[in-house]
C-alpha cells in the first residue's frame, strides 16, 4: 500500500489539479481545511504519544525536514522527524523537533523502560545507558559497515559478510515457518548464537592487528563495542535483529521532501508528523489511509474521549466489520 498523495504532493499543486478540472479554489482555503482537518486529530495524536510512551518495546530513527525560518526571509531550518516504532502492536509515531540533540527525545525516551532498539547515534546509545533499558543494536548498519569495506579488505569483509548473511538466513527461516516467539528464540540459541560467538572471537583477534581508519578498521569498531547490543535480540523470539522496520516507516518522508522541498513552519512540520503517523499504521495494518482519515473526521468530535482509542487504524477494521 503506497501512501496517498496528500502526505507527499504539496497544496499548490493540489489546487493545480483542481484548476485543471475548472474547479477554482483559492490557496487559503485549502491550507485552512488542511489545518481544521488536522487539528481535529490533535487529542487522537495526544493518546498516540501517551500510548506509544508505556511500550515495552521500540525501535527509534531520526530523519530531516526542512522547515522555512521565520526570522530570515526564503532561509529554512534543518529539523528532525523522530520516529518511534512498536513491532509488536504495529505503531508508529512520529514526532518533529527542530533539534537533533538529546533533548529532542527525551519526552518520549526520558522514562522508558524497555528493549530500545537504534543505530549507534550517541543520543540513543546514552538512553540505552539506563538500568531499566535493554539496548539492541541493529545488524543491517553493522552489515553496511562491511559492505562499505569490501575494496579495502576484501577477504575479512567476506568472512564477516557470509556470517551475518547466515544469520539473516535463520530469520528468513523463522518467518517462512511461521514460529512462535519461544520457537524463534530456540532456534536462535541453536543455530545464530554460536555464529554471533564466533564472529565475536574473530574480530576480537582481528581489530588489534586492524588500521582503525581504515575501512575494515571503522567496520569492526563499529561492531566490536555494541557486540553485547547486537547480540541482544537473541533474548526473546519477539525482538527483530535489525532496525529496518523502523527505517521503513521513515521512507515516506524522503518521498515528500522531492516534492514539498520543505514544510512552511515549525507548527506545520508537527502537524504534519500527526498525518504521517497515522498513515504510516494504516500501511502496517493494510487499512486503507482515505477511508480511516473519513471515518476519524467524521466521529472524532463526537466520540466520548475515554474511547477514542477505537479511532485507531488498527481498530478500524473492527468499526466497519
Amino acid at each position: 500500500m503506497k501512501f496517498p498523495l496528500s502526505t507527499r504532493l504539496p497544496l499548490y499543486r493540489q489546487k493545480q489539479r483542481f484548476a485543471r478540472e475548472n474547479i477554482q479554489i483559492p490557496s487559503s482555503t485549502i491550507e485552512g481545511w488542511t489545518k481544521q482537518a488536522l487539528q481535529k486529530l490533535e487529542p487522537l495524536y495526544e493518546q498516540l504519544v501517551f500510548d506509544t510512551k508505556t511500550k515495552g518495546y521500540l525501535q527509534v530513527d531520526e530523519t530531516v525536514i526542512k522547515v522555512l525560518d521565520s526570522e530570515k526571509k526564503g532561509a529554512t531550518h534543518t529539523g528532525y522527524y523522530w520516529v518511534y516504532h512498536d513491532p509488536l502492536d504495529k505503531t508508529v509515531l512520529f514526532d518533529y523537533n527542530p533539534s537533533r540533540g538529546g533533548i529532542a527525545a527525551m519526552p518520549m525516551l526520558g522514562n522508558f523502560k524497555g528493549y530500545l532498539q537504534s543505530d549507534g547515534y550517541q543520543v540513543y546509545e546514552k538512553f540505552a545507558k539506563k538500568n531499566e533499558v535493554k539496548h539492541l543494536a541493529c545488524w543491517a548498519h553493522a552489515r553496511r559497515y562491511y559492505e562499505r569495506s569490501l575494496d579495502n579488505d576484501k577477504p575479512r569483509a567476506e568472512k564477516a559478510l557470509l556470517i551475518i548473511q547466515k544469520l539473516y538466513a535463520i530469520e528468513r527461516t523463522a518467518r517462512e515457518e511461521q514460529l512462535t516467539a519461544d520457537q524463534i528464540k530456540k532456534l536462535r540459541l541453536q543455530e545464530a548464537l554460536p555464529l554471533i560467538n564466533k564472529m565475536g572471537k574473530w574480530i576480537f583477534e582481528e581489530i588489534k592487528n586492524t588500521l582503525p581508519k581504515s575501512s575494515i578498521g571503522k567496520a569492526m569498531a563499529y561492531t566490536y563495542p555494541r557486540w553485547d547490543a547486537l547480540s541482544a535480540y537473541l533474548y526473546d523470539g519477539n525482538l527483530q535483529i535489525d532496525n529496518n522496520l523502523c527505517e521503513n516507516a521513515l521512507r515516506c518522508v524522503p518521498m515528500g521532501r522531492k516534492n514539498y522541498l520543505f514544510a512552511g513552519s515549525h507548527e506545520v512540520a508537527q502537524r504534519a508528523a500527526m498525518i504521517y503517523s497515522f498513515f504510516a499504521i494504516c500501511k502496517k495494518h493494510d487499512v486503507n489511509p482515505f477511508q480511516w482519515l473519513k471515518y476519524t473526521l467524521q466521529n472524532i468530535m463526537t466520540i466520548n474521549h475515554k474511547n477514542i482509542k477505537e479511532l485507531y487504524p488498527q481498530n478500524y477494521k473492527n468499526i466497519i466489520q
